[in-house]
C-alpha cells in the first residue's frame, strides 16, 4: 500500500496558476510628441571641482584594421636530392688556395674573430646561456686520468700532442740538429755536421710554416739562431747571433733557451735567453744588426717558456725564475702584469688554447698552478700538488681540456681540469682586451713618469758638476790671488832694502868727506 501511494505522488506534478484581470494591469501606454519641459533645474556645485581629477592618459581602443582571410594552398612538388663533392672553396679573391703558409695564416684568423666562435659554439653547443651559467658556478678542479713511468728516471723536457698518424720529428742532442721520418725506420733522415752546428746544446726547435714544408730553426745557449733546411742539412741557410750591441760578437752573444714563434706573423719571433732578457727579432730585416729588434728584461734567470696569448698575440706569457710575467710590445722596459714570488723555482707554462685569461705554470715543488686573470690575480685559482718531484713541462691539448706534466724522474702525468676553466665564457673576450689594453696604458703612464723623473736626475747631476767645476775656478783664482799678493810682497820688501842700503851708501859717502 505504501509502494502504491509513492508512485502517485511521483506521478503527480505540483502546479501553482496565477490569475489576474487585465482591467488591474493598469492604462495602456500611449506615447505621444511633445516639446521638452523643466522639471528642475539644479545649478553647479563649484566646490566639487577641486575633487576633479584628468583622467591621462586614456586609454581608447580602435579598430582600423580591414577584415582578412586565411587562405592556405599546399601544391604538390617533386622533390630530389643530389650530393656535391666540394674539395675546395670559400677564400677570399685575392688569397691562393694553393699557398699553405697563406691558408694556415688566414684560417687563424678567421678563428680568432668572435663571430665565428660564436657560431661554432652555437652549432656544438645547445643552451650555451645556461650552459655556460651552470659551469660559472662551478668550482674549479682537475682529476687525474693516468700516470706514465719512465723505466730510466730521466726527465722529460718537451713532449706534445700529436694528431697525424705519419709525421716527421725533430729530436736534439748535443750541438747537433737531427730529424726522423717515422715511415723510415728509427734511424735518423738526415743530420747536421759539428762544424756547422750549434756549440752548445740545443734546448729550442720549431717547425715554420713554409711551401716546401721542410724549414726549421733552432736555438741553443751558445747565443745563435740557425734556420735549417732538413732536405740539405749539411749548414744552415741562415744565421743570427743574439749579441744585444748588434755587432755580431759570438763572445757576447746571448744564451738562448726558449723560442716563440706565431704562424699569424712569419717575420717575427722571440727568444727568451739565460740571462733573463727576451729578443725580438724580425728575420726579413736586411742586416743581422736590423734583425734583433728590442729587448724586454724583468726577470732574474733563464726564461723557460715564452707563448704569444692564443687570441691576443699582442701580449705573451714569461715564465722563469720564480714569477711568470705577462707583456706587451708597445712596453718595453717592464711587464704589464706579474704574478707573486713563489718560495719555488717555476720551470715551464703556457696559455689556455680556449680561454684567453687563463694560463698554467709548473713549479719545482711538483706544484700545478691554474691562473685566471680575470678572476684574480694575487692567487691561483687552482693549484695542485701533481708529484712529490720537480715539475719540469706543461703542454695543454687543443681543446683546453687535457693537460700533461712530466717531472725529473720521467714521468708524465695526464689530467683533465673542469669544464669552467675550458670553456669560453660570456664577453671573456672583451672583458680582457680591456684589462690588456688598461695595464697597457697603466705602464706606458708610469714609463714616461720615471723618464722624466731620470731626466730631472741627469739634469740635476749636470748641474752639480757644473757648480763644483765652478767652485773649482773660484778656488783656482783665490790661489791666483794669494800668489799675487805674495809677490807683490816681497817685491815691495826688495825695493825698500834697495832703498836702506842706497841710504846707507850716502852716509857713508858724507862721512868719508868730512
Amino acid at each position: 500500500m505504501s509502494s502504491l501511494i509513492e508512485g502517485i505522488y511521483a506521478k503527480m506534478e505540483i502546479v501553482y496558476v496565477y490569475t489576474k484581470k487585465r482591467s488591474e494591469f493598469g492604462r495602456q501606454c500611449n506615447f505621444s510628441d511633445r516639446p521638452a519641459e523643466l522639471h528642475v533645474d539644479i545649478l553647479p556645485d563649484t566646490s566639487l571641482a577641486a575633487n576633479f581629477t584628468v583622467r591621462d592618459p586614456c586609454n581608447v581602443t580602435v579598430q582600423c584594421a580591414k577584415e582578412m582571410s586565411e587562405h592556405e594552398v599546399r601544391p604538390r612538388f617533386e622533390s630530389e636530392s643530389r650530393g656535391v663533392n666540394h674539395v675546395e672553396g670559400g677564400w677570399p679573391k685575392d688569397l691562393n688556395p694553393e699557398d699553405m703558409e697563406a691558408t694556415i695564416r688566414y684560417r687563424k684568423k678567421v678563428e680568432k674573430d668572435e663571430h665565428y666562435q660564436n657560431t661554432i659554439m652555437q652549432i656544438f653547443f645547445e643552451d650555451e646561456d645556461e650552459e655556460v651559467m651552470e659551469e660559472s658556478e662551478e668550482q674549479p678542479s682537475a682529476k687525474t686520468i693516468n700516470v706514465f713511468r719512465s723505466r730510466y728516471n730521466r726527465s722529460c723536457d718537451c713532449y706534445a700532442y700529436l694528431l697525424v698518424k705519419q709525421c716527421m720529428t725533430t729530436l736534439l742532442f748535443n750541438p747537433l740538429s737531427a730529424y726522423w721520418d717515422t715511415r723510415k725506420g728509427s734511424q735518423p733522415v738526415e743530420m747536421s755536421t759539428i762544424e756547422h752546428s750549434h756549440r752548445d746544446p740545443v734546448y729550442k726547435v720549431i717547425w715554420l710554416q713554409s711551401k716546401t714544408g721542410t724549414d726549421i730553426f733552432s736555438a741553443s745557449t751558445d747565443g745563435q739562431v740557425l734556420w735549417w733546411d732538413i732536405r740539405k742539412m749539411s749548414e744552415p741557410t741562415e744565421r743570427l747571433i743574439l749579441d744585444p750591441s748588434k755587432k755580431g760578437n759570438l763572445d757576447n752573444a746571448l744564451g738562448a733557451v726558449s723560442l716563440e714563434f706565431e704562424t699569424t706573423m712569419p717575420t717575427k719571433f722571440m727568444v727568451g735567453t739565460e740571462q733573463g732578457l727576451v729578443v725580438s727579432c724580425n728575420r726579413k730585416a736586411k742586416t743581422p744588426a736590423e734583425k734583433i729588434v728590442c729587448t724586454y728584461s724583468g726577470h732574474h734567470g733563464p726564461i723557460y717558456a715564452l707563448q704569444r696569448n692564443p687570441l691576443f698575440p699582442k701580449n705573451f706569457l714569461t715564465v722563469a725564475d720564480w714569477t711568470a710575467r705577462i707583456w706587451s710590445e708597445d712596453i718595453k722596459e717592464s711587464s704589464i702584469m706579474w704574478t707573486k714570488y713563489h718560495m719555488a723555482h717555476l720551470l715551464d707554462g703556457c696559455w689556455s688554447p680556449v680561454r684567453p685569461s687563463v694560463f698554467f705554470t709548473v713549479k719545482m715543488d711538483g706544484t700545478l698552478d691554474v691562473w685566471d686573470i680575470l678572476f684574480k690575480q694575487n692567487d691561483p685559482t687552482l693549484s695542485l700538488k701533481v708529484c712529490d718531484e720537480a715539475l719540469y713541462s706543461i703542454r695543454v691539448q687543443d681543446n683546453g681540456r687535457f693537460l700533461g706534466c712530466s717531472s725529473q724522474l720521467g714521468t708524465t702525468t695526464l689530467m683533465e681540469i673542469s669544464a669552467g676553466l675550458c670553456t669560453l665564457q660570456k664577453n671573456e673576450k672583451a672583458l680582457v682586451s680591456e684589462m690588456f689594453e688598461r695595464e697597457t696604458k697603466r705602464e706606458k703612464i708610469l714609463e714616461a713618469r720615471h723618464r722624466e723623473m731620470r731626466l730631472k736626475e741627469r739634469s740635476r747631476s749636470e748641474q752639480s758638476r757644473e757648480d763644483e767645476g765652478k767652485e773649482a775656478d773660484g778656488e783656482e783664482s783665490a790661489a791666483e790671488l794669494v800668489a799675487r799678493a805674495e809677490r807683490e810682497f816681497f817685491d815691495i820688501m826688495e825695493a825698500e832694502k834697495k832703498k836702506e842700503e842706497k841710504e846707507r851708501d850716502t852716509v857713508k859717502d858724507v862721512l868719508l868727506l868730512e
